[in-house]
């Protein structure tokens, strides 16, 4: 994707400080659809990711940051994407309590909320937007949270907007271009 007139920006002083990026699932890493189905009697849930929104988060943790999922939602597929990602952590809280989820993991790490991006859809979402450092809201965000969020982005969950944010947050504190060419490097080894 490249970044162009009317894509949002952000404070290089706020960049620099989050060291945790968090993502909740549907509506943000998924455009908000579920495909339920039952194989052999077994109930099977699918969801579509974006490749280049991996891509994104993978930049991110080349830079150093860590990754989250925080989800109010139990699935194996969102299990598989998360593991394929190599997140650092995957809370998923079928209660959907994700404040408290959130202050766990942040008290395991040793991070504080002012460290934290959190980038959500809908109202499950408000209670951690609201007490993160950098509140982001994807383009089909709902109204509450286009309010509470800080960073308003334009393109939509499942489609784009994850890979915005990591692109817009890289830009910000002067490492998206060192992290392209090294990440262009280490898949051209052995050429």
């Amino acid at each position: 994707m490249i970044l162009g007139t009317g894509t949002p920006t952000l404070d290089a002083a706020l960049a620099r400080r989050i060291r945790l990026v968090a993502f909740d699932v549907d509506g943000v890493l998924t455009d908000g659809g579920i495909i339920l189905g039952d194989t052999a009697g077994a109930r099977v849930e699918l969801k579509q990711y974006d490749i280049q929104d991996g891509l994104g988060i993978k930049m991110l943790q080349q830079a150093g940051l860590l990754t989250a999922i925080i989800t109010g939602r139990e699935s194996v597929s969102v299990a598989l994407r998360a593991q394929e990602l190599a997140v650092d952590d995957l809370v998923q809280d079928r209660e959907a309590r994700k404040v408290p989820a959130l202050k766990r993991l942040l008290a395991a790490r040793g991070l504080t909320m002012a460290e934290v991006a959190f980038v959500g859809d809908d109202l499950p979402d408000l209670g951690v937007l609201r007490l993160v450092g950098l509140p982001v809201a994807v383009g089909n965000a709902t109204a509450e949270v286009r309010r509470t969020a800080t960073l308003q982005l334009t393109r939509t969950g499942g489609a784009g907007a994850v890979r915005e944010f990591c692109e817009v947050l890289l830009r910000a504190r002067g490492e998206w271009d060192a992290q392209v060419e090294a990440y262009v490097a280490s898949r051209s080894e052995g050429a």
